[in-house]
């Protein structure tokens, strides 16, 4: 059975191999955190007030929403409700377009499921007509995956609803949005004409609360109750509960992130002119770009100099490809630095 592959608990240096937010979360969230009462951590939390206020960031009603610990919680939940038992046709399948988060197929055979891969084109653009392909009786879920992690590459909404379409009554879609905050299109506002599609989402990415674990799935209320049912009753922590309240409360922010990815990753992109070095160009807070021959190279000698690279060579269609973390500006100046420094040595 697969496993997934985490990397090294890598602290001692600048991290842009894990996309995450390195400026930190919202000093209102540090507020939020050191206010806590000592009976509010005795205590099981309270969701009524949180799931509200995500409810009402998302743009949907409070029975559409349930929260997760991290969306890691909510992929196994997805494939728990669509994947764990068989039935007359079989062992059920879960579809999984190439490359993606490898918890895909991992809870897919955690809980009993074949995963069916769908081989990447050269280019990334979204394997539609593959995927249709694959989709056969015992098909049970697809997962798709928007941005993509690791190319940046977003799918179409239409795609999405083909998809919905095509697949055999009673099975579903799992749209993961972890980086729609940085480019791409939501599907969220389509669900009530597509109540087979689960949406993904989660707070670590644009708002800073990777290690608080605080993400959500999203869908019409029939599709998404037997969902609930797999998460955990009080899985998401009293921490988690007011970060995300106080976090939603700072838009500026966000914005001022955002603004720092957009901008980081255009410093990339003319890094990457200058050096000859083929990229995607991406609609997340990372890019992924191919270094050939000189890709182990640079990861090793990057983190020797105190700046972590994400080698994805391992990623079906990546070989000889790093990703690495565009958020804020400074760090970003500093890993396309050191990949410089190191490309240009090796010529």
């Amino acid at each position: 059975m697969s496993e997934y592959d985490k990397p090294p608990e890598l602290y001692d240096g600048l991290r842009l191999h894990q996309n995450e937010n390195t400026a930190g979360c919202s000093p209102r969230v540090l507020g939020a955190l050191a206010s806590l009462r000592a009976d509010q951590i005795s205590f099981y939390p309270p969701y009524k007030a949180t799931v509200e206020a995500c409810a009402r960031h998302f743009g949907v009603d409070p029975d559409a929403i349930a929260l997760t610990n991290g969306l890691d919680e909510g992929i196994l939940a997805v494939a728990l409700a669509y994947l764990r038992s068989g039935d007359r046709d079989g062992v059920p399948e879960a579809i999984v377009p190439q490359p993606a988060f490898e918890m895909f197929g991992v809870t897919t055979e955690v809980v009993g499921g074949r995963t069916v891969k769908v081989m990447p084109r050269p280019g990334f653009d979204f394997q539609l007509e593959e995927v249709l392909e694959a989709i056969t009786p015992r098909t049970r879920l697809v997962f798709l995956t928007n941005p993509n992690n690791p190319t940046g590459v977003s799918m179409s909404i239409d795609a999405i609803r083909t998809i919905a379409q095509r697949v055999p009554p009673g099975a579903g879609v799992f749209v993961d949005e972890a980086y729609v905050d940085f480019g791409g299109e939501t599907f969220v506002p389509h669900l009530a004409s597509c109540p087979n599609v689960i949406v993904g989402r989660t707070f670590a990415k644009a708002y800073g609360l990777a290690g608080l674990r605080l993400g959500a799935v999203i869908g019409v209320p029939a599709e998404l109750n037997p969902i609930r049912r797999a998460i955990g009753v009080y899985s998401v922590n009293i921490a988690a509960v007011v970060a995300v309240r106080a976090a939603l409360e700072d838009p500026a922010y966000v914005r001022d992130y955002l603004r720092q990815v957009e901008e980081s990753r255009r410093l990339v992109y003319a890094a990457c002119d200058r050096l000859g070095l083929a990229y995607w160009k991406s609609d997340a807070n990372f890019v992924l770009i191919r270094t050939g021959a000189e890709t182990a190279r640079l990861v090793e000698a990057a983190a020797a100099r105190g700046v972590y690279l994400r080698d994805r060579s391992n990623e079906p269609g990546c070989a000889g490809c790093v990703r690495i973390t565009t958020g804020i500006v400074e760090h970003t100046r500093r890993g396309i630095a050191v990949m410089e420094e190191v490309v240009c040595a090796a010529r």
